[in-house]
């Protein structure tokens, strides 16, 4: 192999490598001594090979503190294979019969062998695939190595091989490890000061112990030289591994690729934004909107193995349902695509058009006993590999309408692990970088386990058999089928809609219903209702406050909530959701409930809660539990309620179970050892969740007192087998056994059905309860004084304490609250004074505003009487000139009617005249045919046709004269009515100005006006004289 092409190959790579063998770690477990360091601070190295004792070693080099080791430089030597038989030195021999370093006694296997490198020493870890841990590791030991050893590692080329650590001055084999061992690899990071370390860990002694070693290299580059031998290890360590566990027989060049698939879908919220749908908590089934656009957002992320890469996304495919053929499946619009921001995953987003009608049956409401199928298929196109590789994935899906809201429980992407074997097809090429490999198979981790499912589910079906079996059942175990007959969600419909309409009471046929169970979809809603929390406002607002607040029992808290349902997948995961939810309401009513705080055993009870409901519901619910249903009551005065509860079913079983209570006398089995936990976590620490989740609906309807019913109905069924046994026999049986049985959902339900059939009367209860008190009260008297004294003196000590701690607390918050108070008090008298200038600054203002209205009111005044007086005078002057008007077309009409009668007398009397002349022989001579007068001799004519020439010439004048004056009088009128609408306009602009200015208008208002009334008198003095005057 070539070491240049190699190390250029890895520096691109990623910085840390874990093994991928699915062997289990069979390792023995190790003592308080096995320490990683001596007593002296010397690194003792440890391995066991495989568990096993015949083979276990342990090896010590004895290393001289007082020499000082030079550190030389150098290159990382070349890898060499040394193809002579291989002889190994035998496990037992000890460290100091290694022979001298001039002949080592370890013939060295096929390995790449790195020298220059320094152990800077190993320590212990929790997290052995913890890169982070992995950093802090190489920042401790680099900075508390004070005399680093030198030392060469042989890193194994196959993976039967052993990473051996060999000391450089003496040739001696420091210690050995097993390829298979070995756990993971990681870097110091770059530009830090470990960026020339490297570190494995691998597993020590046992399955819980795990030491991590580290180096430092001389040459930085090498580092990513030495992790590609140790990835190069693993990866045929791991198909080594994988052939021997499938029995399989691959080709010899097979590779096996290991990828994370994720499918995350989002919605249009309405706003442009796409949000991601919520999931089903339980089934994780995606929650989708009717007719919104969506996005579709796959990515692929390599797990292990040499890294492929991804070139592109050929397409990204979509259909309803499950096992669909290529031809069903529709090509989605690609949006993007590409590597995530850290590099590690490849992203590709398309977007999803619902309303189309292929995809109709993921756009139509599901109905509640359906569930709906959607498969997402991506081709991507891979570097090195001839076909695109097809991650096809099936989810389920449900369909709610568009204005649906949705609780969101669960925020975990849906993924699924595939396994990509690849077969090497150009087998005469060396470098791996330019091998091209062919699909062998594709499979996902759920096809690929499904032998070792059905083995399991087979040892599991032993297991419920096999009931005398010693290993405890865990508290959460349990399906609970979500399924229910429509019958019977039709009466819980009709009852839902009754009860929503009168909350105060609760309807008829509530009890009958709930003694059947709550369908598992409506318990969240009708156990609200039930305990009177739906719409308790108050309580979850408290529940906001509460969770800001510490808790003294916060310790304890996170302490119980790892052990609380474990093997439930909610609250699995460390630091979870789940885990998270639960601790915030344990602390929240630790913080609420002050006097009873958190007891163990309510994280149980809240747990069932959670499942059901978001934590602000789930604490309402448990606050009522506690207080309503009074549960809190059997933690009060040292449990003195609970041990009535044990008296009340000791005697019940004596009157319906009087052989059983014999022999639990004659064993001396008293009710405390067995049932504590019956009524402090209400059967929800062991048993399972199907009947946890009945007896949870029967405790909400009836009250406390279910929990006799149920214990009675234990006892009953179990009574044989505990008349047989004797003490530890009966107590194993409670806590283990007992549990067990329940575990199938029938057995659960037929005992749920004796529970509601066994009478429990509350009279008999309360005369059990007296009975009780008086047997306590003669005890109390029995006894000795100085006992009962002293005991009472403890609780009342006790008692003085709390209220000692309890006035403590008190007068620190009574001081707070003073300190607070006078503050707030000294800020609000700030802020008084600073309020009441400013209320001195606004009424002088206000004052200063006022007078200048008045002022202002005057000055309108006054100006409203300047424009009244001016519109009347101007108004005047209209009326004088219409007034002349009309005078003028008066005379003008009466002289018009003159002249045309003085027209017609003067043509009659021409007539008269004409007729006469022509009549006269003598005179007819005179005059032509056409009328006209003929020249006639001077004297005569002159004096016949003067008088007429003058009064016609008059006529004309006068005629002449009239026109005149009527043309003038029209003049005077159009100037008139310009003056007229120069005055409103000038009215028009000084109210304007009247309403913008409020200073300095009145002075140039009065001149405008004085100019306006000279320029008008002016006008006027300059008009022409009626016509009553004459022509001038």
């Amino acid at each position: 192999m070539d070491d240049s092409s190699s190390l250029g190959k890895v520096s691109s790579s990623t910085e840390s490598v874990a093994t991928v063998t699915s062997e289990e770690f069979v390792l023995v477990q190790s003592s308080s001594a096995s320490s990683p360091q001596g007593s002296e601070g010397r690194p003792r190295l440890k391995m066991s090979w495989n568990g096993s004792d015949q083979l276990e070693k342990a090896m010590e080099e004895v290393l001289d503190d007082d020499d000082e080791v030079k550190v030389e430089k150098s290159c990382v030597e070349q890898m060499e294979k040394h193809k002579e038989p291989e002889s190994r030195v035998p496990e037992t021999q000890p460290a100091e019969a290694c022979p001298a370093p001039s002949s080592p006694s370890v013939i060295e296997e096929d390995s790449v062998q790195f020298n220059k490198l320094s152990y800077l020493g190993c320590t212990w870890v929790k997290a052995p695939r913890n890169e982070a841990e992995a950093q802090r590791a190489m920042a401790t030991l680099r900075a508390e190595s004070a005399i680093p050893i030198p030392i060469t590692l042989h890193v194994p080329c196959g993976p039967d091989g052993s990473v051996r650590i060999v000391d450089q001055a003496s040739g001696t084999e420091i210690a050995s490890f097993p390829i298979y061992k070995v756990l993971f690899c990681a870097r110091g990071r770059e530009g830090s000061v470990e960026s020339d370390c490297f570190s494995f860990t691998e597993s020590y002694r046992s399955s819980e112990d795990f030491q991590i070693h580290v180096f430092s290299c001389h040459i930085k580059e090498a580092v990513s030289r030495i992790l590609y031998s140790f990835s190069t290890a693993f990866r045929r360590s791991s198909q080594r591994a994988d052939i021997r566990d499938t029995a399989l027989s691959g080709p010899p060049d097979g590779d096996l690729y290991t990828f994370t698939v994720s499918l995350e879908i989002r919605e249009d919220d309405g706003k442009g934004n796409y949000n991601p749908v919520p999931k089903d908590r339980d089934k994780f089934y995606f929650k989708l909107r009717q007719g919104v656009q969506k996005k579709v957002l796959v990515s692929v992320q390599q797990m292990c193995n040499k890294e492929l890469g991804i070139e592109r996304c050929f397409g990204m495919l979509l259909s309803p349902g499950q096992k669909v053929c290529n031809s069903d499946m529709h090509l989605l619009d690609m949006e993007s695509m590409g590597k995530s921001s850290d590099g590690k995953a490849y992203i590709i987003t398309g977007t999803w058009n619902p309303n189309m009608a292929a995809f109709q049956p993921l756009n139509e409401d599901t109905p509640k006993d359906k569930q709906v199928y959607m498969t997402v298929a991506v081709d991507l196109v891979v570097t090195e590999v001839v076909e695109p590789v097809r991650f096809l994935l099936e989810t389920l899906v449900r369909v709610y309408p568009s204005n649906e809201r949705f609780w969101y429980f669960s925020r975990k992407t849906f993924s699924e692990t595939f396994y990509l074997k690849l077969r090497q097809q150009a087998a005469d090429r060396v470098s791996q970088s330019d091998a091209v490999y062919e699909v062998v198979s594709l499979q996902r981790e759920a096809e690929r386990n499904i032998e070792e499912r059905d083995q399991v589910t087979s040892l599991n079906e032993e297991e419920d058999i096999d009931e005398d079996s010693d290993s405890e059942i865990s508290s959460g175990t349990g399906d609970v089928s979500k399924d229910c007959p429509e019958k019977i969600l039709e009466s819980w419909g009709g009852l839902l809609t009754r009860w929503h309409g009168n909350l105060s009471t609760r309807p008829k046929g509530l009890p009958s219903l709930v003694r059947s169970g709550i369908p598992e979809p409506l318990r969240a809603e009708v156990w609200q209702l039930l305990a009177g929390c739906h719409d308790n406002h108050d309580l979850l607002e408290q529940y906001r406050i509460l969770i800001t607040k510490d808790s003294a029992q916060e310790s304890v808290i996170t302490r119980d909530i790892h052990r609380t349902f474990p093997a439930h997948d909610y609250f699995k995961e460390s630091d979870g959701d789940g885990q998270d939810s639960l601790y915030k309401i344990c602390k929240a009513y630790s913080v609420y409930d002050e006097e009873i705080g958190y007891c163990q055993g309510q994280s149980f009870l809240a747990a069932v809660l959670l499942l059901h409901m978001p934590e602000e519901q789930a604490f309402c619910v448990l606050v009522k539990i506690m207080y309503d249903y009074g549960l809190r009551t059997l933690y009060k005065n040292n449990f003195e309620d609970l041990h009535c509860k044990f008296y009340q079913l000791e005697k019940l079983m004596q009157e319906q179970l009087p052989d059983l209570w014999a022999h639990f006398q004659e064993l001396n089995l008293e009710a405390h050892m067995y049932a504590s936990q019956w009524f402090l976590t209400l059967f929800t620490a062991k048993f399972p969740l199907c009947m946890v989740f009945h007896i949870t609906d029967l405790l909400l309807c009836e009250g406390l007192s279910i929990i006799f019913n149920v214990a009675l109905a234990l006892l009953k069924t179990s009574k044989e087998d505990l008349l047989q046994a004797d003490f530890e026999g009966a107590l194993k049986f409670f806590r283990v056994q007992l549990p067990k049985r329940y575990r199938a959902a029938e057995n659960a339900r037929r005992l749920m059905e004796q529970a509601c059939n066994i009478k429990v009367p509350t009279k008999k209860l309360k005369k059990f309860e007296k009975e009780y008190q008086t047997l306590r009260e003669s005890q109390l008297q029995q006894e000795d004084p100085i006992d009962r004294y002293q005991r009472e003196n403890r609780r009342l000590q006790e008692a003085s304490m709390r209220l000692e701690q309890e006035n403590d607390d008190l007068a620190h918050e009574l001081v707070t609250s003073k300190i607070a108070l006078r503050n707030d008090l000294d800020q609000a008298e700030d802020k008084a004074d600073v309020l009441n200038k400013e209320l001195l600054s606004t009424k002088q203002r206000l004052v200063e505003t006022e007078e200048e209205k008045r002022r202002q009111e005057e000055e309108t005044a006054q100006l409203k009487e300047v424009f009244r007086r001016e519109l009347e005078k101007a108004e005047m002057e209209i009326k004088k000139t219409t007034a002349i008007i009309a005078e003028y077309k008066q005379i003008c009409s009466q002289l018009s009617t003159r002249l045309e009668k003085q027209q017609a007398a003067t043509k009659e009397e021409l007539d008269i005249v004409r007729n006469k002349v022509m009549g006269c022989e003598h005179c007819r001579e005179l005059f032509s045919p056409l009328g006209s007068l003929q020249a006639s001799s001077p004297g005569s004519d002159r004096t016949t046709s003067e008088p007429l020439d003058e009064e016609k010439d008059g006529l004309k004048e006068q005629l002449r004269q009239l026109e005149l004056e009527l043309a003038q009088t029209k003049l005077q009128l159009v100037e008139a009515k310009c003056r007229i609408q120069e005055l409103e306009h000038q009215r028009g602009v000084l109210m304007t100005e009247i309403q913008a200015a409020k200073n300095s208008w009145f002075s140039k208002t009065l001149g405008s006006l004085k100019s306006s009334a000279s320029s008008s008198s002016s006008s006027t003095s300059q008009t022409p004289s009626s016509p009553k005057d004459g022509p001038a």
